[in-house]
């Protein structure tokens, strides 16, 4: 008997979500607009219960969100989980500049 090891499939932090590139495409073409999964899926190689998957870790995370349109349901951004990509951002571009300055300003006390 095989003794296969346990998965985590869904992650819940937008970081880990994006990480997978197939993900982070389908994030990429709802950025542009509001798109169904049969449309995401004719613009990938993937199948449309994978593209299924991939929305739900994505909704998962917050990333998206969808609404029912007659028997399709149109995914599109979740403006409070990219806020929270952004504020992440500019947490690690401050923290990045600041230790930048810290060294600028020490090279020119040691010169």
């Amino acid at each position: 008997m095989y003794s296969l090891p346990f998965v985590v499939t869904y992650q819940t932090d937008p970081w880990t979500a994006l990480g997978d590139p197939t993900r982070r495409a389908i994030f990429e073409r709802i950025a542009d607009r509001p798109r169904a999964v049969v449309e995401i899926a004719r613009e990938l190689p993937v199948s449309r219960p994978a593209v299924s998957q991939h929305l739900k870790v994505l909704k998962d995370a917050g990333l998206v969100t969808d609404h029912a349109a007659g028997t399709r349901r149109i995914y599109s951004l979740n403006p409070a989980g990219v806020a929270t990509l952004r504020a992440d951002l500019d947490r690690f571009w401050g923290r990045a500049l600041a230790a930048y300055k810290q060294v600028v300003e020490q090279t020119k006390e040691e010169s």
